[in-house]
């Protein structure tokens, strides 16, 4: 028998500026799709603190939990009103703003001397598939330099390892207005219902991508 591929789901929770951060919502709404492309796939929701210490602690330890085919992450640009497919984890972080734990980075980089890592060329499929919902998308080449990038390199690196997932992707997602609520200050014209359409499209792309990586190992 051939074991469920696994996909490890993530978000983050508010952070200063951030009261309210829907990725968690988001995360819960595609972790409790039932579609019979994911007949034989196990789906793991995951909520990151937005803390450097959490990222570091966490994402190894479910990793090694739950021994995940992929990682897609989900995180949020308030102040773009687009949906960005991210390419790359720059080598960047930033030493002026603390994190939810009040913690700051004591170093500009993340590994002194290290270039730019990349997702790889499944981001452009992303992109199309998360377009052909009708939402405003587009691909970025710069996650920042706070809890989001970082959390794209460490995963980059996860996929490096023996064991480690296969692909990644992250996602930064626009602010919308939170369940139940008329409306969300700053929310653009994007929404939540939107949002998960086109977080749906891009999961069900993964996981054909990682269904392809499958069959490409080695019997």
């Amino acid at each position: 028998m051939t074991a469920p591929l696994r996909i490890l789901i993530t978000g983050f929770g508010p952070f200063p500026g951030a009261p309210y951060n829907p990725t968690p919502s988001l995360v819960a709404r595609l972790t409790r799709l039932r579609r019979p492309a994911l007949a034989e796939v196990e789906l793991i929701g995951h909520v990151f603190p937005v803390s450097y210490a959490a990222v570091d602690r966490e994402l190894p330890q479910l990793i090694a939990s739950h021994r995940p085919d992929t990682l897609l992450m989900f995180g949020l640009a308030a102040r773009t009103p687009y949906l960005r497919i991210e390419s790359r984890a720059r080598n960047a972080v930033t030493m002026l703003w603390p994190d939810a734990a009040h913690a700051r980075v004591r170093s500009a980089a993340i590994v002194p001397g290290a270039d730019a890592r990349r997702f790889g060329p499944h981001t452009g499929k992303l992109l199309h598939a998360a377009r052909g919902t009708g939402l405003d998308a587009r691909g970025s080449r710069d996650a920042g330099r706070y809890l989001c990038n970082y959390l794209c390199w460490r995963a980059l690196e996860a996929t490096d390892r023996t064991h480690g997932p296969r692909l990644a992707a992250f996602v930064h997602v626009p602010l919308v207005a939170r369940p139940g609520a008329a409306h969300e200050q700053g929310a653009g014209h994007i929404s939540a219902e939107q949002l998960v359409d086109a977080g749906e499209a891009v999961l069900m792309e993964l996981l054909a991508q990682a269904r392809r990586a499958r069959l490409s190992l080695p019997r």
